[in-house]
């Protein structure tokens, strides 16, 4: 309607119509429909000039249509029909689903677009509401740092050959703006405290708060009042006395100045370039920090750099590094096997049979692995990469008494057993001592039924008579005969062909002389 008033005010002032429409960049067909009606409503040019607002009343009456849009709509009055239905369902739905239900389930032929400007023009307050964004209160220095994960791209592996996908670890100091970018190949919980360590290491200090993405890497449970931590970033948190406060699911505008940097490093850092290897890359995205994106004029801070504002308002502010460096841990929930290893990593630990079916929390560090039940350590290892670590005492006693009585331990028990069960149990045990355990583990436990007396002197007679088995101490004990004359060779129940060579046909020889 402006247009239209200022066509009129210059029109009346005497200027010709071709004139009007070349000043105002109108066309002249539009100058002379607008100019006709002032016509026939017996206004001419020249004369006393009328004021804007003048026009701007005549134009209303003139051209009602111009004003009110619902008079030039060929859809407002099909919509309106509705009008309850959508005032009431636009408080709990979007136009779209409006519009949806309303075709399905009310035979509404309107257009989507069409719905859409009505509801612009008929409910303007709920549209405004939605498109309302409050302002971020400016950040106190060293108070927030804000942190995220990005998409790179894919890289050509030189070694491999194959193609990897990168992604990019950025912390932004929210007050100053200074930028930390780390590209990485995994995203797993030793990655995500790893990033977060080198970035403390580049800043020098830590942010009070850190508000992270809703990666399982760090966030196991998302929630906007309590949310649950993953345990090694909660660790990283305690070291470092700094808070994690996950942003809200699904909304990127609670951490905007991480958000907005994302295609700035895709495409300032990464696009167009080459690298050999992870170590280049990474080396290559703090060279960029340093000489690039910390030394850009930005536009939020009126001018000055990232660097210049962190060295003169936000590095005092930070949180100092602590002493004591940060091991980095990896925690997992493995399941206790009928065999009683859980899983670790890559390698298998035993832990107590008592807790064989449970799950337990796994917490991998640099040199060693602990198994936690209800927050107390039931037992710790060290770490290995791959292969078993095995406890025998993990196991119930009776269930591996035979892998844990080995050749050196048959000895030492024999020793405290006498002279004569030392010197048996030697000879079962030289010539092939894993062959002859378990006659070695079953003289032994002779001594829990015969006494350590009974024992001895029964080897005693074996080891005279030339016969130092196992059947043949058992066999004197059975008959009392350990403290009697030699006693009659205990022949074994064998088949023939099993009494070597020298008596296989002595039964023979004794039928013939019976003969």
């Amino acid at each position: 309607m402006v247009n239209i008033v200022e066509i009129l005010i210059h029109w009346k002032a005497g200027r010709k119509k071709a004139e009007v429409a070349r000043s105002l960049g109108v066309d002249r067909g539009t100058v002379a429909k607008y100019t006709a009606k002032a016509l026939s409503e017996g206004y001419m040019p020249g004369g006393d000039q009328l004021s804007a607002q003048e026009w701007g009343v005549l134009v209303d009456g003139w051209f009602p249509e111009l004003v009110d849009p619902r008079r030039r709509s060929l859809t407002h009055d099909a919509v309106e029909v509705h009008r309850g239905s959508i005032e009431e369902m636009l408080k709990t739905n979007t136009a779209t689903t409006v519009h949806q239900r309303l075709r399905d389930e009310h035979g509404l032929t309107v257009g989507l677009t069409s719905f859409r400007r009505y509801v612009w023009r008929e409910f303007p307050e709920e549209n405004l509401r939605n498109i309302a964004t409050p302002s971020r209160p400016d950040v106190p220095a060293g108070e927030e740092g804000q942190v995220d994960y990005g998409y790179l791209g894919q890289w050509l592996d030189p070694v491999t050959e194959k193609m990897r996908r990168v992604w990019a670890f950025v912390l932004v100091l929210a007050c100053s703006r200074y930028m930390f970018v780390r590209p990485v190949l995994t995203m797993d919980q030793r990655a995500w405290t790893a990033c977060h360590v080198e970035a403390f290491q580049f800043f020098a200090g830590v942010p009070r708060r850190l508000v992270s993405d809703n990666l399982k890497t760090g966030v196991i449970k998302p929630d906007i009042y309590d949310p649950l931590l993953n345990r090694s970033y909660g660790e990283l948190a305690a070291h470092y006395g700094c808070l994690i406060d996950p942003a809200r699911a699904l909304k990127p505008k609670d951490k905007p100045r991480v958000e907005r940097m994302m295609p700035y490093v895709r495409d300032s850092m990464w696009r167009g370039r080459e690298w050999i290897d992870l170590a280049t890359m990474q080396a290559g995205a703090l060279t960029w920090c340093t000489d690039v994106a910390n030394v850009r004029s930005h536009r939020s801070l009126e001018g000055a750099s990232p660097l210049s504002m962190f060295i003169s308002t936000e590095r005092t502010a930070l949180i100092a590094l602590p002493a004591a460096p940060f091991e980095l841990t990896t925690w997992s929930r493995p399941k206790v096997g009928p065999d009683c290893y859980a899983k670790a990593g890559k390698a298998l630990y035993t832990v107590p049979w008592r807790f064989i079916g449970s799950h337990l929390d796994a917490r991998i560090g640099e040199r060693t692995v602990e198994f936690y039940v209800d927050a107390k350590v039931i037992k710790t290892w060290a770490r290995v990469e791959k292969g078993k670590q095995t406890d025998w005492a993990d196991f119930p006693p009776e269930k591996v008494a035979f892998f844990m009585s080995t050749p050196a331990w048959c000895r030492k028990q024999a020793t405290g057993l006498g002279e004569h069960v030392e010197s048996l149990v030697g000879r079962l045990l030289e010539p092939h001592a894993l062959y002859r355990l378990r006659q070695a583990q079953g003289v032994l436990k002779l001594a829990d039924k015969y006494g350590q007396e009974r024992l001895d002197a029964a080897c005693r007679r074996a080891i005279e008579i030339g016969d130092p088995e196992y059947k043949t101490v058992k066999g004197i004990l059975v008959a009392g005969t350990e403290n009697e004359g030699e006693p009659e060779p205990i022949t074994p129940d064998v088949p023939a062909h099993l009494h070597g060579p020298d008596s296989l046909f002595d039964h023979l020889s004794a039928e013939a002389a019976g003969q």
